[in-house]
């Protein structure tokens, strides 16, 4: 069993930066792909961005591309989310996910799933 904590959430003016952070309960090996999602009042959770272990392939949402940058830490049960040019729209909670079976766009793919943590921006 693997448990995720995510934390450096909080409230921004637009144009800011935050930085989360994922941190895994054990060593993950060298097949847990980490991702976020995030969920914003009365909509579906969607997808952000995903990472392999060994941080060579990412994949992101055409809405992030560009602003946000998904990396693993040292070891490798670390997954940060650096979110630069931040905007009113990416208000929500960021919730991290973990599998043993790749990254993928699909909530489903993903076995292990954080508490969540708010990013709030305000115009």
């Amino acid at each position: 069993q693997v448990q995720l904590v995510e934390s450096g959430g909080g409230s921004v003016q637009a144009g800011g930066s935050l930085r989360l952070t994922c941190a895994a309960s054990r060593r993950t090996g060298i097949s847990f792909a980490m991702g976020w999602f995030r969920q914003a009042p009365g909509k579906e959770r969607e997808f952000v961005a995903a990472i392999t272990s060994a941080g060579r392939n990412k994949d992101y949402a055409d809405s992030v591309k560009g602003r946000f940058t998904i990396s693993r830490g040292n070891p490798a049960n670390t997954s940060y989310l650096q979110m630069n040019g931040l905007k009113p729209e990416d208000t929500a909670i960021y919730y991290c996910a973990g599998s043993f079976r790749g990254i993928a766009r699909t909530m489903s793919q993903y076995t292990y799933w954080g508490q969540g943590t708010q990013v709030t921006v305000s115009s």
